[in-house]
């Protein structure tokens, strides 16, 4: 009965908040639609004389910077310029090296190396590719890896432009494999070559990030919605295809990561969590996971999740419904196709949503995540900051949300597992927090299985970037 009254009252409390609210209803621009590009990745073809890459883009692509409905690009209030990262410059210099960064975890150090080739280099890819590889490695002896992306020079916008022609991850141990692999010979499982070298991304990346839950809708969606909330809060679990939060009388709750995967990121965060026995769920961009499939493979092997986060990382609420689903489905087929598992969670970029957009995730057997505790690790306030919001909103069933490509995350990671450790928290993914769990997951007494097999050894870390720990209450 007590527990009735508390649900009871809590929807009561909804109701008044709701019709006393105020809606606003925002103009949005009217959506366009395009193709998506193919996902098979075969050998580089050598880009058609008198064409450019940019004029083989497919019809309704967006050229590089073009805003589409869907992208806006804020900057959260309090977001600081992120720590620059070390660069190793390699002597003699190399004309199609971009940059080489590096970064360490405090065990193992990993480099990003961007290439860029003219179109009628693209033959050379695979040789450059291992070339550099080669020269990177052997410039600093403390790296356990390093991560080719090569880039066709003329559209090269970054990491949100057109994706790679070809990427890599070559661990140190797997060197002399990856060279034989960029000489023709034999086959590498660790690199992707693209079939659409140039070719401009459908829709352009939205840089937003996930502050704040947003649902969009009228009164009574808004109404119907608290009810979900409300009734989450009290029983935990999905409601209405919507996780909030689990069950507060569980101890477990759920790590994720947002927006994976990245080059140079990937293997440093996956290394902790094989450290320190933690198992997380990756919401994971489609066309990231495109050019670097090997890396959610790793997520895979290891006993992590993957989730959906979108193909382009565009926000749905102000697409056209059909390319909401366009947007969902391509993600989950390109994530299927690499894990082989069926795709059942996902998260919305900007954490905004929709009744329809919650219904198209449905539809594709979709369940929506949200989160409970962000410490904002993107907007870089500095590690002691971090801890500290992470350690305020910890709690059991909750859902912690972090970002792959977060300097100071991976500063500060292993500290907040143990302090989740402290707090008597078991973090894990969330299929497990909802008492779903994957089939064959590695777990227990079961060894983890460690795709790249890297060499472990003690590193000193990257300036400025040196590992955090605290005094665990």
């Amino acid at each position: 009965m007590k527990f009735h009254s508390v649900l009871f009252s809590a929807l009561v409390g909804c109701a008044a908040l709701l019709s006393g609210a105020v809606q606003a209803q925002a103009t949005r621009p009217a959506a366009t639609t395009g193709k998506f590009a193919q996902v098979s990745p075969v050998t580089i073809p050598t880009a058609p004389a008198g064409r450019t890459p940019a004029e083989q883009a497919q019809p309704g692509q967006v050229q590089p910077g073009q805003v589409q409905p869907g992208q806006v690009q804020p900057v959260a209030p309090g977001t600081l310029p992120a720590p620059r990262l070390p660069r190793l410059t390699l002597n003699p210099a190399i004309q199609e090296v971009q940059k080489i960064e590096y970064l360490g975890n405090g065990h193992i150090e990993v480099a990003g190396a961007v290439l860029t080739l003219m179109p009628g280099d693209y033959a050379r890819a695979r040789a450059l590719a291992g070339y550099v590889a080669r020269r990177v490695l052997a410039a600093r002896e403390q790296l356990d890896e390093v991560d080719i992306s090569v880039y066709d020079k003329g559209s090269y916008a970054g990491f949100g432009g057109p994706l790679p022609l070809l990427t890599a991850s070559v661990p140190r141990d797997r060197l002399d494999d990856f060279l034989e692999w960029s000489a023709g010979k034999g086959s590498y499982e660790r690199a992707w070559i693209s079939t659409m070298p140039g070719a401009a991304p459908t829709r352009v990346p939205d840089r937003v990030r996930e502050l704040t839950v947003n649902f969009l809708g009228n009164l009574a969606d808004k109404a119907a919605d608290a009810v979900h909330h409300t009734t989450a809060k009290v029983l935990g679990g999905v409601q209405g295809g919507l996780l909030y939060h689990g069950s507060a009388r569980s101890a477990l709750s759920a790590l994720t990561f947002d927006d994976a995967p990245h080059p140079m990121y990937e293997p440093l965060v996956l290394d902790i969590l094989r450290r320190e026995n933690v198992h997380a769920t990756f919401f994971v961009i489609g066309r990231n996971a495109r050019a670097y499939p090997y890396f959610v493979k790793d997520m895979v092997d290891q006993g992590h999740e993957v989730g959906n986060h979108t193909y382009h990382h565009v926000r749905l609420p102000p697409l056209p419904i059909a390319d909401a689903v366009q947007e969902l489905m391509t993600a989950s087929q390109v994530i299927q196709g690499i894990t082989g598992k069926p795709v059942r969670y996902f998260r919305p970029p900007g954490g905004d949503y929709t009744p329809a957009t919650l219904r198209a995730a449905e539809s594709l057997g979709l369940t929506t995540v949200f989160w409970t505790d962000d410490p904002g690790d993107f907007q870089n306030p500095g590690v002691r900051v971090l801890i500290e919001r992470y350690t305020r909103t910890l709690r059991r069933g909750g859902i912690v949300l972090l970002h792959d490509n977060a300097p100071e995350m991976l500063q500060v990671l292993p500290t907040l597992l143990r302090l989740a450790q402290a707090h008597r928290i078991e973090l894990d993914t969330v299929s497990e927090l909802v008492g779903q769990p994957e089939a064959g997951k590695p777990g227990g007494d079961r060894p983890v299985i460690v795709s790249a097999n890297l060499t472990r050894r003690t590193v000193r870390p990257s300036p400025r970037l040196v590992p955090v720990e605290v005094t665990l209450p």
